[in-house]
């Protein structure tokens, strides 16, 4: 037995409900009867294919079936695609929870680091207690030992290749030296400068991506090339000299880095890095400085003071990376980077015999420094997402 044939407006019809045609629902409900030329061209103008033949009802079944297993097969295509997304970025997931967590309590921290009615309770707490307690610590250091704490900034998890956080303080705590603990107290020194040497390089390494792409491409844009003539006058170069350029445009190592700022300061506890700043001991002859107590009648240099340490940290950086008396410590680091290895601090520690007077004696005790100290266990730490994650500064 024939299935019924549908008469063929019946048949356009359906189609119009079948792909939901909106024109059409609108004529059936104002109730205008649409003739059959009418409804082809609604449908050809939505891109719907006409029939070729008188379709029956089991024909339209069909269509309908057919348009729901398509349907069906997206839907499941989507799911799939959702589920492997969800499965590949849970690492980010769980890194940018951390990242919210550790941004809170910085938080936290940071609005109570600039509370007075805080400072002065907790002043008092300690104050009453001072006589009591041997291993009493002022309130600047307890608070940056409660912070590192609380962030669980523990430079054994960092050993093991787990980033750092992004804490910039200020300034060192003024009574750093009252941690009775050696190992505490230099553990401590290092958490602080170890983020401002980490983000410093970071800007280096993207300048220096920067720099190897603008020299990959056969001809510059404008802004690059005001890029480049920035970068030569930053590292004091003439004759913008390109080879030059990607001599001292490269990291000085985080070994390196913290162990001069030990040495320079005394563990961040010197005169000049607490009160200036200045954990690099760099002179100067005509900037903001501090005058050392006791210094050559012929010299009339001064220690350089910084706003903050990280200017100190950025300054030293430019140092080394621009005066001629360590042009071979950047030959080495070049001649490293040529190899394909990892710039650690221990290959380059012996170039830096003109950073102080003593020479070899000074090269043998920053080699000491950071050999008894591990430091270069730190040459290949990353800061923890900074280009997303929010920093505290304190």
């Amino acid at each position: 037995m024939k299935n019924k044939q549908i008469p063929y407006i019946d048949q356009l019809l359906e189609l119009g409900k079948l792909y939901k045609v909106d024109e059409i629902k609108l004529y059936a409900k104002s109730k205008k009867k649409l003739t059959t030329s009418q409804i082809e061209l609604i449908l050809l103008k939505n891109k719907i294919r006409l029939p070729e033949q008188s379709y029956n009802k089991k024909k339209i079944a069909e269509i309908k079936f057919k348009e729901q297993v398509v349907t069906n097969i997206l839907i499941t295509l989507f799911l799939i695609t959702f589920v492997i997304s969800l499965i590949s970025v849970r690492p980010f997931i769980k890194t940018v929870t951390n990242e919210i967590k550790f941004t809170y309590v910085a938080k936290e921290y940071k609005s109570n680091f600039n509370n007075d009615d805080y400072k002065k309770k907790d002043s008092t707490e300690f104050s009453a207690n001072k006589n009591q307690d041997e291993n009493y610590i002022g309130i600047d250091t307890q608070i940056t030992l409660n912070l590192f704490e609380n962030l669980k900034y523990d430079l054994k998890s960092i050993r093991l290749g787990q980033s750092v956080k992004p804490i910039y303080l200020t300034k060192l705590p003024k009574d750093l030296k009252k941690i009775k603990s050696t190992n505490k107290r230099k553990e401590t020194f290092i958490k602080i400068v170890m983020p401002l040497i980490l983000i410093e390089n970071e800007k280096i390494i993207e300048d220096r991506k920067k720099l190897f792409k603008i020299l990959g491409k056969q001809s510059n844009t404008m802004g690059e090339k005001v890029w480049l003539k920035r970068r030569f006058k930053d590292y004091d170069i003439k004759g913008e000299d390109i080879s030059e350029l990607k001599l001292r445009l490269d990291i000085i190592p985080t070994s390196i880095a913290i162990a001069q700022a030990a040495k320079e300061s005394g563990w961040g506890t010197s005169r000049f890095a607490l009160e200036g700043n200045a954990m690099y001991g760099q002179w100067t002859w005509g900037g903001d400085g501090i005058e050392p107590s006791q210094k050559d009648e012929k010299k009339e240099h001064k220690i350089l003071k910084f706003p903050k340490l990280q200017s100190s940290v950025s300054a030293y950086m430019k140092n080394l990376n621009t005066h001629r008396g360590y042009s071979e410590f950047r030959k080495e680091r070049s001649k490293i980077r040529e190899k394909n290895k990892t710039v650690k601090g221990i290959d380059l520690v012996a170039y830096l015999y003109n950073y102080a007077q003593t020479g070899s004696e000074y090269v043998k005790i920053l080699k000491k420094i950071i050999e008894q100290n591990d430091l270069t266990d730190f040459d290949n730490s990353i800061l923890m997402n900074s280009s997303r994650s929010k920093s505290l500064t304190l």
